[in-house]
Formats: C-alpha cells, structure tokens, sequence
C-alpha cells in the first residue's frame, strides 16, 4: 500500500516538474480517459496546471458583402480559454512540434 502511493506520488511529482519545464509553451496533452488537447502552459500549482486551451472560431457569414472575404470563405480564429486540470488525470505531455524551416541559402 505505501509502496504504491510512492509511485503515485512520484508519477505527480514527474508530470509537475514537466509542466513547470514546458511554461509558457504550446504543449499537447494527454488525458487518462485517452482525449488530447493542445494549449500553452501558464501556470502550474501542487495540484493542478492551468493551461490556455485553444479552440478553433469559424465566424459566419457577415451580411456586408465588403466584409466578405475572397471566394466566400467564412473567417476563421483561434481563441485561448483559461482552464484548470488536475495533475493527476494527466497521463502524457509533449511539446507541440512546428514544422523547421530551414533558413534560406546564401551564395
């Protein structure tokens, strides 16, 4: 029984040390239940992380066809909701990887 809260504890402790490693950057999260999400760490507690979770805005169509964009395309924003997560029904984090661009050549 003590065994097994040390390992509980120690898992917390692991996933916590991560997230204060990752602040303030575009991570993906992995939940126990098997769901994932991405957002930016801003803080994390003993307890929880809370995290700016984005989610995707599509605007509908406006009724000013000078508001239009090009072909007719609803606009779309990414919007970042402030959310609290318990540490211990985090199972996974990683950093959110970019594409590299290589910087160009010069002759």
């Amino acid at each position: 029984m003590a065994s097994e809260r040390n390992n509980y504890n120690r898992d917390i402790q692991k996933i916590q040390d991560k997230c204060e490693r990752f602040l303030t950057y575009h991570a993906i999260f992995t939940m126990k239940d098997g769901s994932t999400f991405d957002g930016i760490i801003e803080g994390v507690d003993r307890d929880c992380v809370i995290v700016l979770v984005g989610e995707d805005v599509i605007e509908q169509e406006c009724e000013n066809q000078s508001d239009q964009r090009q072909y007719g395309r609803p606009r779309r924003h990414r919007r970042f909701r402030r959310r609290s997560f318990p540490l211990a029904t985090l199972l996974a984090l990683s950093l959110l990887s970019y594409p590299y661009v290589a910087p160009p050549f010069h002759y």
